[in-house]
């Protein structure tokens, strides 16, 4: 009777639940006392559930960890893939697979504001998360001040490493600010140490500039085209072009206000003395 269950779901909970226990083990058990149909199955319900809740948990922590918008997320499921045109289009649709992040990918969105490059990187940091995944997203700007304020404090390892961790690492906006040559070393380093990563893991950019005028917002040249070129040296580019998607739920409303006459001066009573 107990072979006639399917246990895969039960294997699975121990797994998530770090329950040390196989499902041969539970079989055996559940034979001893002689458990029924019915019986297995609710324990099996009762494992699945309570491992439910602690994978949401571990997802819930993750978002928080991660700097992306929680309360309207950007994610695949409310991008608007019917405003993208071209032939290749169906490779964005692709993304939410995160081959790229498993292939060792890197992604660049590049385009005028608002045609939803930051909303895409987004998107696929959130998917990540909701695959166990570590993601961070952060701003060009904000990298740039974080690298300073970590020199300034002496704490560039615990910076540095708290970048390389995550699986996915999106900097949205490059090209907003300029980084000094020290920070352009750092940019490197950090380009260098996720290149050598092992595991699944990728990285993300944005920009309204084509890669190769990124050059105008580093110091150090040198240390740009060793970051630039491990960057790219496995990544999809996508170019946007096009009518931003920002402002279509505006509403324009017109008024006219009616002038309340003015009284002249000479016209004004006089005061009863």
């Amino acid at each position: 009777m107990i072979k006639s269950i399917d246990f895969p779901e039960l294997e699975k909970a121990f797994s998530t639940l770090r329950i040390k226990m196989t499902v041969s083990d539970f079989t055996n058990f559940a034979m001893q006392k002689d458990f029924s149909a019915e019986q297995i199955s609710s324990v099996i319900e009762t494992f699945s559930q309570l491992a439910k809740r602690k994978e949401q948990a571990s997802i819930n922590f993750l978002l928080k960890c991660s700097r992306l918008p929680l309360k309207n997320p950007k994610t695949f499921e409310n991008f608007r893939f019917e405003d993208i045109k071209g032939r290749d289009s169906e490779r964005l649709r692709s993304l939410s697979t995160l081959a790229a992040l498993h292939s060792h990918k890197n992604l660049a969105f590049i385009g005028p504001a608002g045609t939803g490059k930051t909303h895409l990187a987004m998107a696929f940091a959130y998917e990540c998360c909701c695959k166990m995944l570590k993601a961070y997203f952060i701003k060009m700007t904000e990298l740039n001040e974080l690298f300073t304020e970590a020199r300034k404090l002496d704490r560039v390892g615990k910076v540095m490493t708290s970048l390389v961790q995550p699986s996915c690492l999106v900097i949205d906006e490059v090209g907003h600010c300029v980084f000094d040559a020290e920070n352009t070393r750092l940019f490197f380093d950090l380009v260098d140490r996720r290149y050598n990563k092992e595991g699944s893991y990728n990285m993300i950019f944005t920009s309204n500039k084509q890669p190769s005028a990124w050059r105008q917002n580093f110091t150090e040249e040198d240390s740009l085209l060793c970051a630039l070129d491990r960057i790219f040296d496995d990544a999809m580019i996508f170019n946007f072009n096009g009518e931003t998607h920002r402002g279509q739920k505006k509403e324009v409303i017109s008024l006219t206000t009616k002038r309340a006459k003015t009284v002249a001066l000479t016209e004004q009573p006089e005061n009863n003395q």
